[in-house]
C-alpha cells in the first residue's frame, strides 16, 4: 500500500485509480450540496474547483469515503471485494490497535499562510451552504475539532459541525455528553475560555477516527499513528498551543469564551432531517487561520440516507458490534451490518448460525444493548447464516418469510435516546431526559421447526461455485454493464 500522510497524497492515489471526478464552476451556495446528494454513494469522490466567487485552486472535496474501495485504502487495507469483507477486516482494528504518541515537528505545510488579528476572514474560504433549509454556510462537516482537557492534558479530536457567522466567529455543536462539550464545560466552570483548533481539511483517516467513539482520555491522533504505524506529525498552534496536524489544509484557531452562545442552525442532520430548531450553541472566536497554498476543504454532507456523512460508519460500527458480541460470549455470528439507510445506527442486522433454542433472541437482545448499537438504535434483525446481512433484498426476504409477528417481534421501551433522533419521547415530561423504543426481530427459521422448515429453492453452494467458475466471462460482462 502507498503511504498516505495528507489529503493531497490521498487525492493523488485515489485519482490515479480513476476515483475522483473534478467539477468546475459550481456555486458554494446550494449547488455543491445538491451535486453531492445527487451523486450518491459507491461513485467517485467529487472535487470542486473554480468555485464561483473564489480563486482557482481553493477547493472542496466531498464523497471521499463513500465506497468500499476508497474506505479500505484510507485505513491502509488492500482493495476489498464486498462490504462484509471490509467489516471482517475492521474487526479489532480500532479498540485493539496500538497507539503512537504524535510527534512535534518545527514546521509543516499548514504554516505556509498565517492570518491573525484584523486579517482573519472566514469568508475568504468557500464554506458551502449544503441544504436549502440551512441557517448559513458550514465550513466544518468532515472536520477534526481539537481541544485539550484542562485536568489531564488529554487532547480530544472530535467531529462537530461548524457554522460560519461572520469574519471571525463560528458556531460549534458538540452535543451534551460528547467529549468536546465536557471539555468546554470544564473550562467554563473555571471561568476560562476553552482553546480550540478546527481542521477543516486533512487526511480523511483523521476525520474517520474523529467521527468514532474513542475512550475518554485517549486521543484520536494516537489511534491514527497506530493505524499508520508511524506518529502523526503535529505543529504547535501559534494561538492555542494545541497539536495541529502539520500537513492539514486549513485550520481555524480560537477560543470558546464562557457563556458565549449564539443561535446556530438549522442544519440538515445525519438522519436526513432538520431535527434541531435553531438554538443557542457555543461560539468560536477565531484568532488565527492557518492554511496551505490553495487549501482544500473536506466536506461530509448529511442528508437523506445513505449520505456522505454516515456511510463510512456502517463498516466501523458493524465491526465494533461484532467484537462486542463475541466478547460477551455470543457464539455463531457469521456477519453483521449496520445499514446505511439507518445512518449506521438505526438498522442492525446479525447473521447467525443457530446453536440452541433461544439463540437468535439472545443475539438480538445483546446486540441491541451493546454500546456500539445502544445509542439511538431502532431495529435489530437476526437472520440465518444463509443470509448476507449487507444484502437488503435477502434481509427483507427473511423478514417476509421467516417471521411470525406473534412470537418473533419484541418491542422494548425506555432505551437510550438522543435529541438528534427524529423519534424520541421525554420521560415524565422532562425534555432533558430522552428515550426511544427498540424493535428486536427474530427473522431466523424457527428453532422448533429447524428440521421441517421448507428448504430454499436455490442452487447449492457447490453448483453456484461451478457455474461462477465455468461462466466467469458472462458474469464479467454483466458487471461491466
Amino acid at each position: 500500500m502507498v503511504p498516505i500522510d495528507d489529503l493531497r497524497e490521498w487525492l493523488d492515489v485515489v485519482g490515479g485509480l480513476g476515483q475522483v471526478e473534478t467539477v468546475r464552476g459550481a456555486d458554494r451556495d446550494l449547488e455543491i450540496g445538491a451535486l453531492c446528494e445527487l451523486w450518491g454513494s459507491d461513485a467517485p469522490a467529487l472535487l470542486f474547483d473554480e468555485i464561483k466567487g473564489y480563486p482557482p485552486g481553493m477547493r472542496v472535496l466531498t464523497n471521499a469515503c463513500n465506497s468500499v474501495g476508497r474506505l479500505a485504502l484510507t485505513v491502509g487495507f488492500p482493495p476489498m471485494e464486498t462490504k462484509l469483507d471490509l467489516v471482517r477486516a475492521l474487526r479489532g482494528w480500532y479498540g485493539n490497535r496500538r497507539r503512537l504518541a504524535w510527534q512535534d515537528v518545527p514546521g509543516g505545510p499548514v504554516l505556509q499562510n498565517i492570518s491573525s488579528g484584523q486579517d482573519v476572514n472566514l469568508h475568504r474560504f468557500p464554506a458551502p451552504v449544503w441544504h436549502e433549509g440551512d441557517g448559513g454556510p458550514y465550513i466544518g462537516t468532515a472536520d477534526v475539532v481539537l481541544m485539550r482537557d484542562p485536568d489531564s492534558g488529554w487532547v480530544n479530536a472530535g467531529t462537530y459541525r461548524v457554522q460560519v457567522y461572520d469574519e471571525n466567529t463560528a458556531g460549534v455543536v458538540p452535543l451534551p455528553g460528547k467529549h468536546g462539550r465536557q471539555i468546554i464545560d470544564k473550562y467554563w466552570a473555571r471561568g476560562e475560555a476553552c482553546p480550540v483548533a478546527v481542521s477543516v481539511g486533512q487526511d480523511p483517516l483523521l476525520f474517520l477516527l474523529a467521527g468514532m467513539e474513542a475512550p475518554s482520555g485517549v486521543s484520536e491522533l494516537e489511534y491514527a499513528g497506530g493505524v499508520k504505524g508511524r506518529p502523526i506529525e503535529v505543529v504547535k498552534g501559534p494561538a492555542t498551543g494545541l497539536p495541529i496536524p502539520a500537513r492539514a489544509e486549513l485550520v481555524l484557531e480560537g477560543e470558546i469564551r464562557p457563556g458565549d452562545m449564539r443561535t446556530e442552525g438549522p442544519f440538515g442532520e445525519w438522519s436526513g432531517y432538520f431535527v434541531y430548531p435553531p438554538s443557542p450553541q457555543p461560539v468560536i472566536t477565531v484568532t488565527s487561520i492557518l492554511h496551505r497554498d490553495d487549501p482544500i476543504i473536506l466536506g461530509g454532507m448529511p442528508g437523506p440516507l445513505p449520505s456522505d456523512n454516515t456511510y463510512f460508519r456502517c463498516y466501523f460500527k458493524a465491526a465494533h458490534l461484532w467484537d462486542e458480541l463475541e466478547t460477551a460470549g455470543l457464539e455463531g455470528v457469521r456477519g453483521i451490518w449496520q445499514h446505511a439507510a439507518g445512518g449506521s445506527r438505526l438498522f442492525a442486522v446479525i447473521s447467525l448460525t443457530q446453536l440452541h433454542a433461544g439463540h437468535a433472541k439472545r443475539a438480538g437482545m445483546l446486540a441491541t444493548f451493546c454500546r456500539s448499537a445502544a445509542y439511538t438504535g431502532r431495529f435489530t434483525i437476526v437472520v440465518d447464516d444463509d443470509i448476507d446481512p449487507t444484502n437488503t433484498d435477502a434481509v427483507l426476504w427473511a423478514l417476509c418469510t421467516r417471521v411470525d409477528p406473534r412470537t418473533d417481534i419484541e418491542i422494548i421501551h425506555g432505551c437510550w435516546g438522543s435529541p438528534s433522533d427524529t423519534i424520541f419521547y421525554p420521560e415524565d415530561g422532562a425534555d432533558t431526559e430522552l428515550f426511544t423504543s427498540r424493535v428486536v426481530i427474530d427473522a431466523t427459521r424457527p428453532w422448533q421447526r429447524r428440521k421441517t422448515f421448507p428448504p430454499v429453492a436455490a442452487a447449492s453452494v457447490a453448483l453456484r461455485e461451478r457455474i461462477l467458475r465455468d461462466w466467469a466471462g458472462l458474469f464479467a460482462r454483466h458487471r461491466a454493464v
